[in-house]
């Protein structure tokens, strides 16, 4: 966990751990270089964040507590993180380059899509496809496993576009990807299986 500056304009103190900033460069990162705590009165139950210039600055009512405080100060700079990263893995081109490689290689280069992206709402799946607008969209937890384990989520999807459902069609396609049924044992261990 980065442990960051805290400026804090809320009535409660900051906590333990909140007033270190690492020295320069140690993490790799620079997004969030501190934290602002706005507290309002007339805020009744919503919180909300916005980045401005790598200061984040996190709007809380001000009735909430400093444990709140806390919890929800680290869970909106996790979502802030994790929606740079997102973006850093999609405007890399690195998930476009291996669906077009996977797709000459296991459908002769026949397929086409609107749009591929990795996405952080996919919370019961490591992927989907909408067929009608042929667009593919991957959990951000495979930029995390083994690369044959994405692989295998994307010959899935892409084989979607083929035939829409899981039928002995669909799946003779998807086993064209020699290491389909090691991909799926290890998703199903990780507990869910695309």
């Amino acid at each position: 966990m980065l442990i960051l500056r805290w400026v804090n304009r809320s009535p409660h103190p900051p906590g333990p751990g909140q007033l270190a900033l690492p020295p320069e460069g140690a993490d790799g990162s620079k997004l969030v270089r501190s934290i602002e705590v706005r507290r309002s009165a007339r805020r009744k139950r919503t919180v909300a964040a916005r980045l401005e210039r790598g200061n984040l600055i996190v709007y809380l009512p001000a009735r909430m507590s400093p444990a709140e405080e806390t919890v929800w100060v680290e869970r909106m700079q996790q979502r802030l993180e994790a929606k740079e990263r997102r973006r850093s893995l999609n405007d890399s081109g690195d998930l476009e380059r291996r669906a077009r490689e996977l797709n000459e290689r296991y459908f002769g280069g026949e397929l086409s899509w609107s749009s591929l992206s990795y996405v952080g709402n996919q919370n019961t799946r490591y992927g989907s496809c909408t067929v009608g607008k042929a667009s593919i969209r991957l959990s951000d937890v495979l930029a995390g496993m083994p690369d044959w384990v994405r692989d295998y989520v994307l010959v899935h999807e892409l084989a979607h576009l083929i035939v829409p459902n899981h039928s002995a069609e669909f799946w003779a396609l998807v086993q064209r990807y020699p290491l389909t049924e090691r991909a799926r044992g290890y998703l199903i261990a990780k507990g869910m299986e695309s």
